[in-house]
């Protein structure tokens, strides 16, 4: 009830919920001490929160150098490397603006969003917002929140760079750097605020509860659907315009494995993102004085085991694999991760265990799907992992969640679940007819359909206005794209160039090395 009695859109009263009680909020005097602190302690936690979620990139770097082949690890790795700083210019721009320009903050003396000069909706109205407007490149912060708003600014900016990430393990070893770099500024600037907008930020999809009656409207903890569908819709759009890599289909149609080069650092690369994870989870609760950050935690981690083990014993006895595939674990492991994001924080633990152990199998049939029967080559398993379980995770909202967390949730003031109990799914919810498993169902349907066409229009326009599309040519593509791309090959010792053809930046030939790398 305290995010609704404050104010906020979307995950506005999450916000107002951490950083100003409603003593805090109702009285514009200055707080007391506790209040205060309380305040100090919870800004720090989102802090903290941001920089484990930053901290997310290095493990989405190994995870797809590992598996992508040697000659094209230093392109493969770079483009992990500069997304995090072309999404963030880009983001902080215009992103932020056109995602969260309807907040209120409710801190003493400020007003920050849709009632507000700086803020408000720049396409549409009340439930029904499209767009915001306010805090561009955060002019007027010292008007808008101050510490608050840059604290939340810096955390948000971090989730889009993963959506940004997701796509460049899809289109891995076949895509030019400067076609990579338009899509990092799109990304940041429009695409993922985009879906943001509508959901977090508190437009129409949020706001589906009160103008559809459909429970709280679309509701994503962690952004299941907000953060890792919108990558892997947009990784399938991109795979779709590339086309495969050279040699993975056959004739025939049958596909051939093109093995990464270093399982090892893929592995530790999925250690690294567990640990962040927690950050991108835990640390959505947007205050330590919300001890659910605990469950949401536990369920974290739950996910992940259920998800990483599943993954094994179906290797394990599988017709296909017969043994415990590294890679298959990797992935059982980012799938039950992605799966529980959205309903880390109103699901039971027994839930996330059976929602990792979905996730597990999942992602082993959604990988063999998209490659044998799609004939879509995704090096990484990024659309499998992000896409098909992202969508598993939002739906899960709708499914499993208790009823015990999140009363008020995105403001919604009609239905019984919004004044008596928090977010309820169909095995707890008392609403009449779809409820909150149709607010989730619909957002399913937009990122789908919506922004996988928004995605798919930008890589085709890419495409048809870049001197040689956004693909390399074969042979650089064949040589490994590490030299002529990046002017640096990940591994110098694999092989032995003439000096001059390195200068000149040419990628080495059979003539020009004498080992060849995979």
């Amino acid at each position: 009830m305290r995010r609704k009695i404050l104010t906020g859109f979307g995950l506005a009263g999450a916000l107002t919920l951490a950083l100003a009680p409603p003593a805090f909020a109702q009285d514009a005097t200055t707080p007391d001490a506790t209040t205060l602190l309380g305040t100090q302690v919870n800004l720090l936690w989102i802090v903290i929160g941001a920089v484990l979620v930053v901290f997310m990139q290095a493990g989405f770097a190994l995870v797809e150098t590992g598996f992508c082949r040697a000659k094209h690890a230093a392109h493969v790795v770079s483009t992990n490397f500069a997304i995090f700083g072309l999404g963030f210019v880009a983001f902080f721009l215009v992103g932020y603006a056109f995602m969260f320009g309807g907040y209120s903050y409710v801190l003493p003396g400020y007003d920050y969003g849709y009632h507000s000069a700086i803020g408000g909706p720049l396409v549409g109205s009340g439930d029904w917002v499209f767009l915001w407007k306010g805090g561009f490149a955060l002019g007027d912060i010292g008007k808008a929140g101050g510490a608050a708003v840059a604290g939340f600014f810096l955390y948000m900016v971090a989730f889009m760079d993963t959506t940004a990430t997701i796509p460049t393990g899809a289109m891995a070893e076949r895509w030019k750097w400067k076609a990579f770099v338009g899509w990092g500024l799109f990304c940041g600037g429009l695409y993922y605020p985009l879906f943001g907008a509508w959901t977090w930020g508190g437009g129409w999809l949020a706001k589906l509860g009160n103008s559809m009656h459909l429970g709280f409207g679309y509701t994503d903890f962690a952004g299941s659907g907000v953060v890792h569908t919108m990558g892997g819709v947009a990784a399938l759009a991109g795979a779709l315009v590339l086309g495969p890599r050279i040699g993975k289909f056959n004739k025939d149609g049958s596909s051939n494995t093109l093995p990464g080069h270093h399982i090892p650092m893929a592995m530790l690369g999925c250690f690294i993102l567990l640990f962040g994870w927690f950050g991108f989870n835990a640390a959505s609760t947007l205050a330590a004085t919300d001890i659910q950050f605990a469950i949401v935690a536990t369920n974290t981690a739950l996910a992940a085991a259920f998800g990483a083990t599943t993954a094994m014993f179906w290797c394990m006895y599988s017709k296909t694999f017969k043994k415990p595939d590294p890679g298959m674990m990797v992935n059982g492991m980012l799938a039950g991760l992605v799966a529980i994001t959205a309903p880390c924080a109103f699901v039971d633990p027994w839930a996330a265990a059976v929602i990792g152990t979905i996730s597990g199998v999942l992602v082993v049939l959604a990988c063999g799907f998209i490659e044998n029967r799609m004939k879509i080559d995704d090096p990484v398993g990024a659309i499998a992992v992000h896409g098909v379980n992202g969508i598993w995770g939002v739906l899960c909202v709708g499914i499993f969640a208790n009823g015990h967390y999140g009363a008020g949730w995105n403001l919604t003031t009609e239905g019984t679940a919004a004044t008596e109990k928090g977010v309820s799914g169909i095995l707890y919810g008392l609403d009449p007819g779809l409820g909150q498993l149709g607010a989730q169902a619909v957002g399913v349907l937009v990122l789908c359909t919506v922004m996988f066409g928004f995605a798919l229009g930008f890589f085709k326009l890419q495409n048809a206005i870049m001197k040689g599309g956004i693909r390399p040519s074969a042979e650089m593509e064949i040589a490994g794209m590490d030299l002529p791309e990046m002017g640096a090959l990940a591994y110098p010792d694999f092989l032995e160039i003439d000096p001059v053809v390195l200068h000149a930046g040419i990628s080495p030939t059979h003539e020009t090395r004498t080992a060849e790398p995979v």
